[in-house]
């Protein structure tokens, strides 16, 4: 009996860093291991931690992503010239995926950037700004931050599912992913009888999403200081 994990990259980082409140100390590698360690709970999890049910086997762990922005930008607020291969964002992304490569039974599954990414002002600021709080002179560059669409991440997910599903290379599958973009996936393999297990890593998650899973599991601390 193989479990396929699947597993939304900028999803998992964004839930991790909500959970793991130490995650600023936490190195690529560590990271890497948190998530290894997480998924094999989350199958134990799912199958009743091996008290009575049968032996489950992990086929493969697939995880999607992009690269992160490398090309030189300008901060509209401060005018400063920034190299974005050097932020620390990009040196942990690209360190956590040479991680992941080295891992047994790990399959790093790369999208790509949308060619139109632009600045946007952070949440806070915008809110501030719209009650009147501040004006835009009032900005520095770091309530700004740059935004960009993933491609291709969404597509490799349907695939890899519909590509399990029809091979029967494994009976279940679960995925960590907070969205309903899966939906459709997730319906075909059901109709070929696979077990589909979402994990939202804690994360509330719309109830219409529920008639379109097998259960919903998450094993993640729900805390961490």
């Amino acid at each position: 009996m193989k479990t396929a994990i699947l597993v939304d990259g900028s999803y998992f980082i964004k839930r991790y860093r909500t959970l793991y409140k130490d995650w600023k100390t936490r190195s690529a590698y560590q990271v890497s291991r948190d998530l290894y360690a997480g998924l094999l709970r989350d199958m134990r999890k799912a199958n009743g931690n091996g008290k009575g049910v049968l032996r489950r086997d992990l086929y493969r762990i697939f995880f999607y992503d992009c690269p992160p922005v490398s090309k030189r930008l300008q901060n509209p607020v401060s005018r400063k010239g920034i190299n974005m291969a050097e932020t620390e964002e990009a040196v942990f992304r690209n360190a956590f995926h040479a991680e992941l490569k080295k891992m047994r039974k790990v399959a790093l599954r790369l999208g790509r950037l949308a060619d139109d990414g632009h600045w946007i002002i952070t949440p806070q600021k915008t809110k501030d700004i719209l009650n009147k709080k501040i004006n835009v002179d009032d900005l520095s560059e770091h309530d700004v931050r740059y935004d960009v669409r993933q491609k291709g991440v969404d597509m490799r997910i349907g695939l890899d599912i519909s590509s399990l599903a029809y091979k029967k290379a494994v009976d279940q599958i679960i995925l960590i992913a907070g969205d309903s973009d899966f939906v459709p996936a997730a319906k075909l393999a059901r109709r070929e009888g696979i077990d589909f297990v979402l994990d939202p890593m804690w994360n509330n998650i719309n109830p219409d999403l529920h008639e379109h899973i097998d259960g919903l599991c998450s094993s993640w601390p729900k805390e961490r200081n």
